[in-house]
């Protein structure tokens, strides 16, 4: 919006920013430990969804 002034919400952000911290709390996605972008890829994909399955259980 170009007439807007001040800080504007940029709404795909705040999604990305969420997912992080998400991530953030499973310990071994605090540091880089895989060699491999195929095994960093298969942890995120895993932790997702130990997230999804917390908030479908609660």
């Amino acid at each position: 919006d170009p007439e807007a002034e001040g800080f504007q919400v940029i709404p795909k952000r705040w999604i990305v920013e969420r997912t992080f911290a998400w991530l953030s709390n499973f310990r071994r996605m605090s540091k880089d430990y895989e060699h491999s972008p195929l095994t960093s890829k298969t942890n995120i994909f895993f932790n997702m969804i130990t997230v999804m399955l917390n908030k479908l259980a609660t």
